[in-house]
């Protein structure tokens, strides 16, 4: 109802039509604005989920890998340090590189947590050291051959990882034999993927029934899993001759 231009009222359905179409608009743009806002802010509390979710995974990622990078074989230390005191009367000047030796390895592994790779090259001089202390112990007993191609010198890798496998070598494959043995030690390029092979005289059903693989092996898989996810593996057989071979296989960068 409504008053005419004549100040009669008048029915008219045009009017309230006209009423119903604005109630209706007003509702539908209501709507829209509240459906938006929920998506909105559903939207947004996803995202900060999923953020506090990838700063929960990198924490515990980093918690983790400092927990596998922080351990040292007691043993080796203690070893290395005897060694090094009979060397100080027979041989002092062995004795001083030993020392710097041995220190050189101990600031290698205190660097580990701040740095998730280093080069190959940063690695080799730390196992060369290593190596240079057990030849110390095992004299004749140890042999070493590096065949490493130039090439991979810059490759990234995880620190004291390699050192890990051939103290694992070591601890599990020569010193097990009368005679002692050989390691070898490749890193090559094989397609797209960049190997290390650590290669030991020994038996692997010896390694396998020790220490459950060796804290070697087990933190190898599991830096590697967390650092490279499924695009690197470490595996280890026994091969022919008394020998077992430990290889890591990592995506080619250079």
């Amino acid at each position: 109802w409504y008053r005419n231009k004549e100040n009669k009222w008048q029915h008219s359905n045009e009017a309230g039509q006209i009423l119903l179409s604005g109630l209706f608009n007003n509702f539908f743009l209501i709507a829209l604005w509240v459906l938006i806002y929920a998506v909105y802010h559903y939207i947004e509390k996803n995202r900060n989920n999923q953020i506090d979710k990838l700063k929960l995974e990198a924490v515990v990622k980093s918690l983790e890998l400092k927990t596998i990078k922080s351990h040292i074989n007691p043993h080796f230390i203690f070893n290395a340090l005897n060694s090094i005191r009979a060397l100080v009367d027979e041989n002092p000047p062995r004795a001083r590189t030993a020392i710097t030796e041995l220190s050189n390895i101990l600031r290698s592994s205190l660097q580990v947590e701040k740095q998730e790779t280093v080069t190959l090259s940063q690695e080799l001089d730390i196992v060369n050291d290593y190596l240079a202390l057990e030849q110390m112990r095992f004299e004749e007993r140890l042999k070493v051959e590096l065949y490493i191609d130039r090439a991979t010198l810059n490759e990234p890798v995880p620190p004291m990882m390699l050192q890990t496998l051939v103290e694992n070598a070591i601890k599990h494959g020569i010193s097990k034999q009368e005679a002692g043995g050989k390691i070898e030690i490749h890193a090559l390029y094989v397609g797209n993927t960049f190997e290390l092979n650590v290669v030991n005289t020994g038996n692997l059903l010896l390694s396998k029934n020790e220490d459950n693989k060796g804290f070697g092996i087990k933190a190898t898989q599991d830096r590697l899993g967390l650092l490279f996810q499924n695009h690197a593996r470490f595996e280890i057989r026994e091969i022919e001759n008394n020998k077992v071979e430990s290889k890591i296989i990592m995506p080619k960068t250079f």
